[in-house]
């Protein structure tokens, strides 16, 4: 049967959810640690020994040992000694930083190392190490027994407690790290915590996940208790433990939620090629497609639409235009620039720069919104883009914050004109067909 102290360590792994070998080394350099500020010297390297089946709630089952490396003969001056332990005692005086390693005592800074290389809290010489051991060699370990005095258990309990507590912490820290750090880019169903501030906090069970302010979509709001999906974004180790950080905004949780609602993509035969996204507003996915057979917008929209319709649905109403990604710089970029049709793009390889050329009546879908068509057709094709209307004047640029008045003021004539003709198109999708511009353009009207 178990002892008592063996059963506690157990019951901690698993509460804490870490391995039983590491409590147990948490133990056994808590005890060191008391031993060393109780019995030891400032020159000795102090390990210990636990066993808990052994342990009687005195000194049974502890072992203690000074541990030091064999090194060749050295000679040393006088004033070593002093002057080594000078410059390895921390600095009083000298303010702690916060991010920085704390200051050991004993150990060589590493500006130092090249003039102390004898530590003799780790090192010992090879001749006093044959005092010890006859055929010692130089690299070999020495462990040298000490006794444990029998007021050694009650004291240690004091002074390991919080060494056990501050070691468990970092323990618990290092094992929520390592999970959620290879699951970055996955998509999680979580429910929001709480608020602080403009921060979101994300229950995640044992650990709590945080929605920063540009990770967080301007027109949602997020109340305590709400389910919502957001993706891993990053994890990052901090002083204070892991910071698991989601999003709403990263174009990563488009990718995700395409792949969970989109068999085709999830399983590689439909690709992502690149996504362009304003958060809230609209996004464009360039798809392609690794089987001829296969049609990559069709799988994306789905019958009827439905598959997009869920993906918008989860995104909040946010706009999803699907493009057919090509090798070709012109036709990529005429399919980015969707609804609207494209008579023309000239390639000025030295600029990148593309000028599309459009009829009147396509301007303002070719234009967008505040100019965001275009804007989100150059962050996904990579290419600035310029729209000038057939035979006319230059209207637009991707470099434009906000478009022409000109063109504004058309939008909803142009898109009035455009919504009857492609009603009748999308009618194709239901019969399993599905064309490009038309179905978005649709989608679009629809959603107006």
């Amino acid at each position: 049967m178990a002892s008592p102290i063996s059963q506690a360590m157990k019951q901690i792994a698993d509460e804490k959810n870490i391995p039983y070998g590491s409590v147990l080394e948490t133990v056994e350099t808590a005890l060191a640690a008391a031993y060393r500020k109780d019995f030891g010297n400032k020159n000795q390297n102090i390990k210990v020994e636990f066993d808990p089946e052994k342990y009687d709630g005195m000194t049974g089952g502890i072992r203690v040992f000074d541990v030091k490396t064999v090194v060749e003969d050295m000679e040393l001056d006088e004033d070593y000694f002093t002057r080594f332990e000078a410059a390895t005692a921390p600095k009083k005086d000298k303010p702690f930083v916060k991010g920085e390693p704390r200051p050991v005592e004993g150990e060589v800074p590493a500006a130092l190392q090249d003039e102390f290389k004898f530590n003799p809290k780790t090192m010992i010489m090879l001749s006093d190490a044959r005092d010890i051991k006859p055929d010692a060699q130089i690299a070999e370990e020495i462990r040298v027994e000490l006794g444990v005095p029998a007021a050694f258990g009650r004291m240690a309990a004091q002074t390991a407690k919080q060494v056990i507590l501050q070691k468990i912490r970092e323990a618990e820290r290092g094992v929520i790290f390592s999970d959620f750090k290879g699951r970055e880019g996955e998509l999680m169903n979580v429910t929001i915590q709480r608020r602080e501030g403009r921060l979101v906090l994300i229950d995640l069970g044992r650990a709590t996940g945080i929605l920063l302010p540009e990770d967080q979509i301007e027109t949602e709001r997020y109340f305590p208790g709400t389910r919502i999906k957001a993706v891993l974004r990053q994890v990052e180790m901090t002083s204070r433990g892991p910071e698991i950080r989601l999003s709403r905004t990263s174009p990563m949780l488009v990718a995700a939620l395409c792949a969970q609602e989109i068999p085709e993509i999830l399983n590689g035969t439909v690709e992502i090629k690149n996504i362009a996204r304003e958060p809230g507003s609209r996004t464009k996915v360039a798809v392609s497609s690794n089987d001829e057979a296969v049609d990559p917008i069709g799988s994306c929209i789905g019958q009827r639409g439905t598959r997009i319709q869920t993906i918008i649905r989860e995104l909040g109403g946010e706009k999803v235009d699907v493009v057919l990604w090509d090798e070709n710089a012109s036709e990529y970029i005429k399919s980015a620039l969707s609804p609207a049709k494209v008579v023309n793009v000239e390639l000025r390889e030295e600029e990148h720069l593309a000028v599309v050329q459009v009829k009147g009546d396509q301007l303002s879908l070719a234009i967008g919104k505040g100019g965001q068509n275009v804007r989100l057709a150059a962050k996904l094709t990579g290419w600035k883009i310029t729209i000038v209307e057939e035979g006319g004047a230059v209207a637009a640029s991707s470099d434009m914050t906000e478009a022409p008045e000109s063109a504004v003021e058309s939008d909803a004539k142009a898109e009035a004109e455009a919504a009857a003709p492609l009603e009748g198109e999308a009618n194709k999708l239901m019969e399993g067909y599905t064309e490009q511009v038309p179905v978005v353009a649709a989608d679009e009207k629809k959603e107006e």
